[in-house]
């Protein structure tokens, strides 16, 4: 028997699955019983089968549900529950209604290429939904049309887990995919949020984005610049290519990166995705850098055998070092980004320790506004 690689399997979209669920409803809407699978053409155009719970008929409408796998993606949405009702609209012939239910959330910014106040289905999902539907319904829409409404329960509280509030959504999810698949520890999602929020930054007229690579970093840097919009602030993880080259894209003018030792180390470096399975830290690097800070030549030796930047943060520490080490490490980041984007946009790092303490600002000219 063949196994799949631990890490290896992928998923399905909320977006597919919602498209499945109606799909479901919608054959149990016109032949009187919801069936138990289904099959669900993806936006990419592969035709998936889907189990299908909960399916009911209530009358001119019909209830099913699709449990979302993941994959090996961990991912909030994670067994959520993508539930369509779909109901008879007898005097509207050929129409297609998709609403947004309970736990679907609803935009309230412009940037993110769907309406304000409608709900927040990304277009693909809604016309592989809407797709899905046709293909059910066939001649029958000749006579009548059909709503449908998508729903997610506790997706408000899912929600929470995500950067939806920061993007304008409230009240729930995103019904998201543009090719209706999750990939593995989905380097392919996290990637496209973070060139989306940095998209939707620049839609709605801000000059700067502030890119952290975790959780810590961006507490860290919104109180360091309290005054920058909730949209300004981008997590962008291991992910320092796409987001310099999205913010160059779209006229960003201003980049402040947030980091600590071991990321923006691998950032002077010249590592565009910073990832801790790939390249390794270069601790010559950062013996070097402690040289430039004032180090002896025995303790640049022993951060140069060491395994980690951290060691070498510490070690300066001890020295007394700390503020000219953390100094050096920004400028030569910004000196690495700078020859990479010349001219595109300024940069100013800010460094904290693992606890979100501040140990350094640089700056390549000043930032408006910061």
């Amino acid at each position: 028997m063949r196994h799949e690689k631990k890490g290896s399997r992928k998923g399905y979209t909320t977006g597919a699955c919602s498209a499945a669920a109606a799909r479901a409803a919608t054959l149990g809407l016109l032949h009187g019983q919801v069936p138990g699978q289904v099959d669900c053409l993806l936006p990419n155009g592969q035709q998936v089968s889907f189990a299908v719970t909960d399916g009911r008929l209530e009358g001119r409408q019909a209830h099913a549900v699709v449990v979302k796998d993941a994959g090996d993606d961990p991912d909030v949405t994670h067994k959520a529950r993508l539930t369509a009702d779909v109901r008879r609209l007898p005097d509207q012939p050929g129409v297609v209604l998709i609403n947004g239910g309970p736990g679907v959330g609803t935009v309230t910014m412009p940037g993110l290429g769907l309406e304000v106040g409608s709900p927040a289905i990304n277009p693909v999902p809604r016309r592989n939904i809407e797709d899905n539907v046709r293909a059910a319904a066939g001649e029958w829409l000749a006579g009548q049309g059909l709503e449908v409404t998508i729903s997610v329960p506790d997706g408000e509280a899912m929600a929470r887990r995500t950067l939806n509030a920061r993007l304008g959504i409230i009240g729930g999810i995103s019904i998201l995919g543009t090719t209706g698949i999750v990939h593995p520890y989905s380097t392919a999602a996290f990637r496209a949020s973070v060139i989306q929020g940095i998209e939707v930054a620049a839609n709605q007229g801000q000059d700067t984005v502030v890119l952290t690579t975790g959780g810590r970093t961006e507490k860290f840097v919104q109180g360091e610049l309290p005054r920058l919009a909730p949209a300004c602030f981008v997590q962008m993880g291991d992910f320092l290519r796409y987001a310099l080259d999205t913010a160059a894209k779209t006229g960003i003018r201003h980049v402040v990166i947030g980091g600590m030792v071991g990321k923006l180390t691998k950032m002077a470096q010249g590592e565009t995705i910073t990832h801790a399975n790939r390249n390794a830290v270069d601790t010559g690097l950062v013996a070097d850098i402690a040289a430039a800070a004032g180090a002896p030549a025995g303790v640049c030796a022993e951060i140069r055998n060491a395994e980690t930047a951290r060691y070498g943060a510490e070690r300066m520490a001890e020295l007394g070092l700390a503020d000219a080490f953390h100094r050096e490490l920004g400028r030569r980041v910004i000196q690495t980004l700078a020859a990479r984007y010349p001219g595109r946009f300024s940069i100013k790092v800010l460094i904290c320790d693992f606890e979100g303490h501040k140990l350094a600002e640089v700056a390549e000219d000043n930032i408006n506004g910061c």
